[in-house]
């Protein structure tokens, strides 16, 4: 695998990524934008946007327009929101990238923004709100978000709400387009089968002047800050989100620390230790032993300035087996800050994170989106033998001192989504 990183005449870094698979390509654009940048009155633009720019362009007038240019190439596109960052990608033979490339400069820099496609999609995000809002299992992370990042703009919803949905208009998004969506505040990735094995100079001759044609007149802008997070809590926090569910669904999570730390690796290894797969330690005794859910795992979420680690579990809403599955994992929690964890279990748990990444690899679109997000933050590409290297040096030691200071009650938060009240809830 072969990454090449350059920066256009204005300041735009383009990465090349040859995979040396398949003649297939994906161009991605991420874009330094999501509803952490966001206030009350604007929450949920971010996402909107996204939307909006596959509505209609200069160039392509109409989604149909947009839509049947990329199918007619063979190629299927998407985009997503984060809370710090958002992305459109295109993955279609690499015979047409210079097609690609074109619609994609032209949604995004010059997206038409029509007040009446504005008005018809304020709908279509109502309703995706309102499907959200139907779906517990994916609600009480936001849930989660809310009780950790209280009163900072981490804890918004991604989506927005309908009163704010409903309040925007094309100058709401011309402005935050200006505050947001400039060359020092994006990547582009072209990551696939770009054949620089038997064309050393195919990304000068080929791939790059694409690139610099369709987007160098991107104009540049100072990039707008967002208000860093820092965290006051003292105390176990509990959030209840009460509805009369058949399942209850909580997630049970610990403050951590930004994604800079050198301790995130350990952070992930220990994460997969908890619950990485069917055979980690959540899964055997909470389901496997127990028979308390149906799924539980263990991740971490981590920003430029604070993160956390969480479990989510879904659970039958008997109220006692609730409360038993919260109790056996901060059991397990504990276990693992006294000392309670094998060097076996931890040669398992990197073998698992480093056979997840490989197989990753294997799509072009992840092979972007880690080299986009990495460049975006940190300002660099990463070769995934470094990560796998940072994964076998982590030692049990760094594990069991990192459970010791992220495992108390001080960090401890539950967000639980079912038919109780905070009285019902045992910790």
């Amino acid at each position: 695998m072969k990454t090449i990183t350059k920066k256009l005449s204005n300041g735009l870094p383009v990465i090349f990524v040859d995979t040396e698979a398949f003649p297939s390509v994906t161009t991605m654009i991420l874009v330094g934008a999501g509803s952490r940048y966001e206030s009350k009155e604007n929450n949920g633009i971010a996402h909107f946007f996204e939307h909006m720019a596959f509505k209609g362009s200069k160039k392509y007038p109409t989604a149909f327009d947009i839509s049947s240019k990329i199918e007619g190439l063979g190629g299927a596109f998407n985009a997503f929101t984060a809370k710090d960052h958002t992305g459109y990608y295109v993955k279609a033979p690499v015979a047409h990238f210079e097609e690609v490339a074109d619609v994609l400069a032209d949604m995004l820099l010059h997206s038409k923004l029509e007040s009446q496609e504005i008005e018809r999609e304020k709908n279509v995000i109502v309703e995706e709100i309102n499907m959200y809002e139907d779906m517990p299992a994916r609600k009480v992370s936001d849930l989660f978000d809310e009780l950790i990042f209280a009163g900072h703009p981490l804890s918004y919803d991604i989506a927005g709400t309908e009163q704010t949905v409903r309040s925007f208009d094309r100058d709401t998004f011309v402005e935050y387009i200006e505050d947001l969506y400039h060359p020092h505040n994006a990547v582009i990735i072209v990551a696939g089968g770009l054949e620089t094995k038997n064309n050393p100079e195919i990304i000068e001759e080929k791939y790059a002047p694409v690139i610099e044609n369709k987007f160098g007149s991107w104009n540049g802008r100072k990039k707008k800050t967002y208000i860093p997070f820092s965290s006051k809590q003292s105390n176990t926090q509990l959030r209840i989100g009460f509805k009369r569910t058949e399942q209850a669904h909580f997630c049970l999570g610990y403050r951590a620390f930004p994604f800079s730390d050198p301790r995130r690796h350990a952070l992930t290894v220990l994460s997969a230790i908890l619950g990485g797969g069917m055979s980690s330690r959540l899964f055997i005794e909470v389901r496997e032993r127990r028979g308390l859910c149906y799924y539980v795992s263990t991740g971490r979420e981590l920003y430029q300035d604070t993160g956390y680690i969480v479990t989510q579990a879904g659970v039958t809403n008997n109220i006692d087996q609730v409360n038993q599955a919260i109790q056996v994992i901060i059991a397990e929690h504990k276990k693992i800050a006294a000392g309670e964890v094998s060097k076996e279990e931890i040669s398992k748990a990197k073998e698992l994170l480093k056979g997840r990444l490989l197989l990753s690899l294997e799509d072009s679109y992840r092979v972007a989106s880690l080299q986009g997000s990495r460049y975006l933050f940190e300002e660099r590409t990463i070769k995934p033998e470094e990560i796998m290297t940072k994964i076998d040096a982590v030692t049990k030691d760094e594990i069991i001192a990192l459970a010791k200071e992220i495992f108390t009650e001080e960090r401890l938060n539950i967000a639980i989504i079912g038919p109780y009240r905070k009285k019902d809830i045992q910790i």
